[in-house]
């Protein structure tokens, strides 16, 4: 089963509908079709506004891109950590 993309905007409404227009969460997921647990995330995310959305975007994108830095360099580590080890037991 495939995930359904939406737009921003789509998303934009659909919190407006819920926050600004005052109608039940459920009702709006309904029909829109899409889940209740989806309306609750994107109502989070767009409570706050866009510049701290963006601000927050972009830490977390850095925290993505350092965590698979790190992931990379400690793979390369622990490499040169088994050459090393079998290097030193062929000379030795």
């Amino acid at each position: 089963m495939g995930t359904a993309r939406y737009t921003e905007e789509f998303k934009i409404e659909a919190v407006k509908q819920v926050t600004d227009r005052g109608h039940a969460v459920a009702e709006v997921a309904a029909r829109l079709g899409v889940s209740t647990h989806s309306l609750y995330q994107w109502i989070r995310r767009y409570s706050t506004p866009a510049p701290e959305r963006a601000k927050a975007d972009a830490e977390n994108a850095e925290i993505r891109r350092l965590k698979s830095e790190l992931k990379r360099v400690t793979e390369e580590r622990d490499i040169l950590k088994k050459a090393a080890a079998y290097f030193a037991k062929q000379s030795g």
